[in-house]
């Protein structure tokens, strides 16, 4: 068999048993991307199928074409509203945070390997930051629903410290082989990684996203012309001395908070890009690495990798959260936690070989090494340890399935598909459903049978309903769809009674038996919990007061609408 033929035949095979993995993943709980790399690695020169692929520089591009991917497509998914609290720590964590990170790593490994200092600052750098592939991959696959100021910092974090990181590996990999420029020269490269990715990366995701509205393509172009401007954004930042990272995220969160039809043709594509781009990754950085010389460095790499998880990360984010903003410790000590290494440790680590650095082997490996070690401890127990630290807030009912209608160019009408499973709706009449204003059933399908919805059409349990309404309906849609299970795990959540915000706490207090300090009288509830928060509440945000939680369950904007009651236990 010919070498294109090979190609074809091997590289469908890896990638369909990495799709077909993803059932293995859900059954043990192992995280995806560590699958990813270990097929890699069964497929490497020391593994079953004896691929030798040693092209250092090859596995650079197709790392810097993946993650540019990655990141696009997770700026698409992050909404704006999430940076009201999520910006400020995620950009300390972003700065601050990988510079003691690497530091620390830095001492130690310098320590544990019998390093020179700067060799040692080098390791640390290279693992320095959070990794956005192992980030998104897993808080949106693990089914976890953490709240929104824990999940916003950990996604935002992903999404920007890269500048960081990479400005610190090619700062210690220019010392080590004598070409670093004078102190000036180095704080300006640092800069323009940040000041040119932020510049570029807003001001061209603006115009794209613009571009975007305006056009009429076929369905299937939208996504590839994000996808072709978005490249082209990375390039021209890089080229020009900035993160080309940093700028291709933001020009993915500009495009994806632009409304418009075009957003409803490019997240579906991007969804499937994104995934191939995490599965061609990790295949060649599995690849890539020997498994025998890997384990000459296995056991002093595992102590740097334990150093990192246990002491680095978690100093580091208590550094640089904090002192600054109101966080929880149980907050602090999740985001500590999901410190994930991924895809961006190794391709940094592919820095030294290329400058021709000594002993350049010795960091890809350990990066390597604690790559396995932070998905196979971290990305394990994601779940339990968001369980265990309380910040998941329940994940209420959703449409099994939607889309657009395509009626309209903006706000366009769409088809939300519920199953029946509140028994309260079971023999209710359609015409007494309280439905949202301009939402309406469009069709019901009874035990496979499509039935032709009207007012006096009693529902059952188990019925498929068909509602055509707008995204704003769907608060209300989900909440009349809600079943019981879910109300049930809603309620141990967020409490058996809710109060609105707008109610006064002199009113409150009387209702029960509670005492006010003299400048709480006058105060709502909204007002008393987001000063007793202590900044910027999010659903799910719980104060402890008379033997109650005053748990926030509903937000519009800044402001708390709906407070709960949740006796202690």
């Amino acid at each position: 068999m010919d070498s294109i033929n090979t190609l074809f035949l091997f590289s469908g095979l890896l990638i369909a048993l990495s799709i077909l993995a993803s059932r293995l993943s859900a059954m043990v709980g192992l995280p995806l991307l560590l699958i990813f790399l270990g097929l890699g690695m069964l497929a490497g020169e020391e593994g079953v199928l004896g691929i030798q692929f040693d092209d250092y520089s090859l596995a650079f591009l197709i790392g810097h074409l993946a993650l540019a991917m990655i990141l696009l497509d997770g700026g698409l998914r992050t909404r704006l509203k999430t940076f009201r609290v999520g910006f400020k720590p995620a950009l300390s964590l972003a700065t601050l945070g990988v510079f003691i990170t690497s530091a620390l790593v830095g001492l130690i490994a310098m320590w544990v390997f019998g390093l020179s200092l700067v060799q040692g600052l080098l390791v640390g750098a290279i693992v320095g930051s959070t990794d956005a592939a192992a980030v998104f991959s897993m808080l949106s696959g693990r089914g976890v629903n953490l709240n929104e100021r824990v999940g916003a910092t950990l996604e935002i974090e992903s999404g920007t410290n890269d500048p960081m990181a990479i400005f610190l590996t090619i700062m210690l990999v220019e010392l080590l082989v004598g070409e670093i420029g004078g102190i000036g020269e180095t704080l300006t490269f640092l800069v323009s990684q940040f000041g040119l990715g932020l510049l570029i990366g807003i001001g061209a995701g603006w115009s794209i996203a613009r571009l975007l509205r305006s056009l009429d393509l076929a369905p299937g172009l939208y996504s590839l012309l994000a996808l072709a401007l978005g490249f082209c954004v990375f390039g021209l930042t890089s080229g020009l001395g900035g993160s080309g990272f940093l700028a291709i995220y933001l020009a993915g969160l500009m495009i994806g908070n632009q409304p418009g039809r075009h957003l409803n043709f490019i997240l579906p594509v991007h969804d499937g890009l994104a995934w191939l781009s995490q599965i061609g990754l990790f295949l060649v950085l599995g690849l890539l690495v020997t498994p025998s010389e890997m384990l000459e460095y296995a056991l002093p790499a595992s102590l740097v990798a334990l150093a990192l998880i246990f002491i680095a990360r978690p100093l580091a984010v208590l550094i640089s959260i904090k002192p600054f903003f109101k966080f929880r410790w149980r907050e602090i000590g999740f985001i500590s936690w999901v410190g994930l290494r991924g895809a961006v440790p190794i391709v940094l680590a592919i820095f030294p070989v290329i400058g021709g650095v000594e002993n350049a082997s010795l960091y890809f490996n350990v990066a390597f090494a604690v790559v396995l070690m932070s998905l196979l401890i971290q990305g394990a127990t994601l779940s339990q340890v968001a369980r265990w630290m309380k910040v998941e807030v329940p994940l209420g009912v959703t449409p099994n399935r939607r889309g657009p209608l395509g009626v309209l160019p903006e706000n366009d009408y769409e088809m939300f598909v519920y199953q029946v499973e509140n028994e309260d709706l079971d023999d209710v009449p359609i015409r007494l459903l309280r439905f949202p204003s301009g939402a309406l059933i469009s069709a019901l399908f009874r035990q496979h049978a499509m039935l032709h919805p009207k007012g006096s059409t009693r529902l059952r349990a188990g019925d498929v309903v068909c509602v055509i309404g707008r995204t704003g309906d769907l608060p209300a849609l989900n909440r009349l769809f809600n079943g019981d299970a879910k109300l049930k795990r809603e309620r141990a959540f967020f409490g058996t009674f809710t109060l609105d915000g707008d109610a006064l706490m002199s009113d409150v207090a009387a209702a029960y038996g509670l005492t006010l300090s003299p400048g709480e009288q006058d105060m709502t509830l909204a007002e008393f919990v987001s000063l007793r928060v202590g900044g910027h509440p999010v659903v799910g945000d719980d104060v402890g007061w008379h033997g109650i939680h005053w748990v926030v369950s509903e937000m519009e904007g800044n402001k708390v609408t709906k407070v709960g009651l949740r006796l202690y236990h």
